[in-house]
């Protein structure tokens, strides 16, 4: 059993996927905070000077200053300027990932499938790779054996 355990374990895709995980991780960070500390404080500013993240809505209808404030009291709150900065964090980095897939597809498009076909020198028709003769104008073909 635990040979077992090492070979899945050691298997390539799980490595990849930790390190995907790993890189991923440390990723989220950074758009975090490039949402948080460059792109919310302009928008805040344009709505009123307002800290997009310390919007709310208070449940019990009390007025506090601040979010920190209404926590404090034991406020229940609704957080949407916390909401909005999540949902920004999600957009950012599934449009990366988004890039990310695409950009691995068309690497993947262009290694393309293996020549099984070659064009009649005579009749230039597509006929099969191994063909000796076309089979369109019955043609002999050379042989990559007879050209040795």
């Amino acid at each position: 059993m635990l040979k077992e355990f090492k070979e899945f374990a050691l298997r390539g895709n799980i490595i990849d996927l930790a390190i995907g995980v790993i890189i991923g991780g440390a990723f989220q960070k950074i758009v975090t905070s490039l949402v948080n500390d460059v792109i919310m404080p302009p928008i805040g500013m344009l709505v009123g000077k307002v800290d997009m993240s310390d919007l709310f809505f208070t449940l019990d209808g009390g007025h506090y200053g601040s979010l920190a404030e209404a926590k404090q009291a034991g406020a229940a709150t609704l957080n949407y300027g916390q909401f909005l900065n999540n949902v920004l964090d999600f957009i950012i980095v599934a449009f990366v990932i988004f890039l990310v897939v695409r950009q691995i597809n068309k690497l993947k498009r262009k290694e393309g499938k293996p020549v099984t076909t070659k064009e009649c020198p005579f009749c230039y028709s597509t006929i099969p790779l191994k063909a000796t003769r076309c089979g369109h104008c019955t043609s002999e073909l050379e042989t990559a054996s007879s050209t040795s």
